[in-house]
């Protein structure tokens, strides 16, 4: 099996489109079609970038064992890592929401009290 072939299997397994595959590689879609028609030789730094985006060793890639798509382990444990995450950064968006809003109070007073002062001072 020749390399475009390859990098179009594991692309599948993915679910990833062309398109999707060469706007994660920065190239075009065109460029990335002759890469899967094997039209153009590919660079290790480009094995090796398309290897990285479709989680795959290199060498499974470049030699002749079968691509096995990596199966992510523990994914109750990430979720709930993610979950933890988010609701940490939902704490802190209201923090500095509250600040903010004290500080536009704080400033409309300030401008009010500046006003009724200049008001009284005047005749």
């Amino acid at each position: 099996m020749k390399i475009g072939e390859k990098i179009r299997k594991a692309r599948l397994l993915k679910g990833y489109s062309q398109e999707n595959l060469a706007e994660l590689l920065q190239i075009s879609t065109t460029a990335y079609g002759d890469i899967e028609r094997n039209k153009t030789d590919l660079t290790i730094s480009r094995a090796n970038k398309i290897a990285e985006v479709l989680s795959i060793n290199i060498l499974e890639l470049l030699g002749e064992e079968i691509i096995t798509p990596k199966v992510l382990t523990n994914t109750e444990d990430q979720i709930e890592q993610l979950k933890d995450e988010i609701e940490k950064l939902k704490k802190e968006s209201d923090y500095w929401r509250g600040k903010f809003e004290e500080r536009v109070l704080l400033e409309a007073y300030r401008l009010i009290q500046g006003q009724q002062q200049r008001e009284k001072i005047g005749f």
